[in-house]
């Protein structure tokens, strides 16, 4: 499975290539600024904050088409939900993996669509 599905993203938004950049620079940003929240809100091992973060970048993570991502917060917000963090560390890691891996799709697909 692609990091990002691209056709599908570009269906949902009806090929609008101006949107499709918009729309992942707002999505680059807000999940910079989440991901420091959820790494606080493991630190504090505040359950609560964890389960509204992962739920919030799983649902801008799916609305861009990356899978692979949402997946990871699926799991993330489980756990936050089920109250238990344990092995938390492990999943932050793979959604920074997953991230980093993204941003360079995007930067990829930048020259492919330019």
């Amino acid at each position: 499975m692609e990091i990002l599905d691209i056709n599908e993203f570009l269906e949902r938004i009806q090929n609008d290539k101006g949107l499709l950049w918009e729309l992942l620079d707002i999505f680059v940003e807000d999940f910079q600024q989440k991901r420091t929240q959820l790494h606080e809100a493991l630190q504090n091992n505040d359950a609560t904050q964890v389960r509204k973060l992962a739920h919030a970048l799983k649902g801008s993570s799916a609305n861009i088409s990356a899978h692979q991502l949402s997946g990871v917060l699926l799991e993330l917000e489980k756990m936050g939900k089920n109250n238990t963090l344990t092995g938390a560390d492990k999943l932050l890691a793979d959604m920074d993996k997953k991230f980093e891996a993204l941003l360079v799709r995007i930067s990829r697909l930048r020259k492919e669509l330019e």
